[in-house]
C-alpha cells in the first residue's frame, strides 16, 4: 500500500490537538465541497481532506496511523505483523488494501471504507450593525440582511439590553445550512454604536461636557442634566474646577445584568463674551476686592 500523509493533507503539525485539526479540516472541505467549488481537482481535493480527518479525528485511529512513522508520501509500504496484531483483525494481506481502508478495518473483521457522504458543519459568517445608545440601553429589534449561499435574505435579531461597542453576540444555527446531517453554521454580530449627540461611551459607562459659569463653579448650584433615562438634578460643589469630573452613579448603560455603568459630567467653565455695564462693574469690582490668583 502507499503511504499517505494525513496531517500534510490539512496542513496541520503532527502535534496539532483535535480542535485544530478539526478548524482545519472545515475550513478545507468548504473551500473543496463539490457543492460550493467548481475549481479543478476540487473534489478529489475534498476526499483527500474527508479522508484523513477521518483517521485524525479518532484518537485510537490517530495512535495506529502515528505508530507507522514518516515516510515519504507515495511510497509503497507494509505494516509489521505486529501492527497488524495490535490494532487490526484484517486479514494477513495487504497488497491489496489502501491505507484509509487499513485504518477503517480496525475493531472490525471486514476490510472497505466507511460509505456515505461527509458529515459537513455550515459555514460561520461575520456581520456587524450599528445602533443607537438609547437602543443598546434598552434593547431593540432589528433587521439584519445577509447575502448567503442561497441568495438575500432578511433576519429578525432581538438585540438584548447591554450591549456595548465591540460586543460580539452569537446567534446559533443561523449560518449556512450544514450538509449530510452536518450542524447549521452561527452568525456573529459585532455591535457598533453609533456617534452621540451628547453622551461618549466607555465600556458601560457615559461621559458629556457641562458647561458652568464661573459663578457657579465657585459658589456651587443644582444642575438639571441629560441622562439616557431622562433629566435629573446633578449638584456641583462649591469651588469646582474645569476638568473635574462628577460622577452619577448608575446612570450609563445598562450592563445586561440588571446594573447600569456610570455617568460623568466633565466640568468645563466658560465665560460670557459680552457684558453688560452691570456685569462689568460687578466683575470689575471682584478683581479689586478678590484675593484669589490662580498663577501664584
Amino acid at each position: 500500500m502507499k503511504y499517505k500523509d494525513y496531517y500534510a493533507a490539512l496542513g496541520v503539525a503532527r502535534d496539532a490537538d483535535a480542535d485544530e485539526i478539526k478548524k482545519a479540516y472545515r475550513k478545507l472541505a468548504r473551500q473543496n465541497h463539490p457543492d460550493m467549488s467548481k475549481a479543478a481537482g476540487a473534489e478529489a481535493r475534498f476526499k483527500e481532506v474527508a479522508e484523513a480527518y477521518a483517521t485524525l479525528k479518532d484518537s485510537e485511529k490517530r495512535a495506529a496511523y502515528d505508530e507507522l512513522g514518516r515516510r515519504p508520501v507515495g511510497e509503497e509500504f507494509a505494516p509489521p505483523p505486529q501492527w497488524r496484531q495490535s490494532h487490526t483483525s484484517a486479514g494477513p494481506v495487504f497488497d491489496d488494501m489502501d491505507l484509509a481502508d487499513l485504518l477503517a478495518a480496525m475493531g472490525r473483521g471486514q476490510r472497505g471504507r466507511q460509505q456515505g457522504p461527509v458529515a459537513m458543519d455550515g459555514r460561520d459568517y461575520d456581520t456587524s450593525v450599528q445602533i443607537s445608545l438609547e437602543d443598546a440601553h434598552r434593547g431593540s429589534r432589528i433587521s439584519l440582511s445577509l447575502a448567503g449561499e442561497g441568495g438575500d435574505s432578511v433576519l429578525e435579531v432581538t438585540v438584548p439590553p447591554g450591549v456595548h461597542e465591540g460586543q460580539k453576540l452569537r446567534l446559533r444555527g443561523k449560518g449556512g445550512k450544514g450538509l449530510h446531517g452536518g450542524a447549521d453554521g452561527d452568525i456573529y454580530l459585532h455591535i457598533l454604536l453609533k456617534p452621540h449627540p451628547v453622551f461618549r461611551p466607555d465600556n458601560h459607562d457615559l461621559y458629556f461636557d457641562l458647561a458652568l459659569t464661573p459663578w457657579e463653579a465657585a459658589l456651587g448650584a443644582e444642575i438639571e442634566v441629560p441622562t439616557l433615562d431622562g433629566p435629573v438634578l446633578l449638584t456641583v460643589p462649591p469651588g469646582t474646577r474645569s476638568g473635574r469630573k462628577l460622577r452619577l452613579r448608575g446612570r450609563g448603560l445598562a450592563n445586561g445584568q440588571g446594573a447600569s455603568g456610570d455617568l460623568y459630567a466633565a466640568i468645563r467653565i466658560d465665560v460670557p463674551t459680552t457684558l453688560t455695564g452691570r456685569e462689568r462693574e460687578l466683575f470689575e469690582e471682584l478683581a479689586r476686592t478678590s484675593r484669589f490668583h490662580p498663577r501664584a
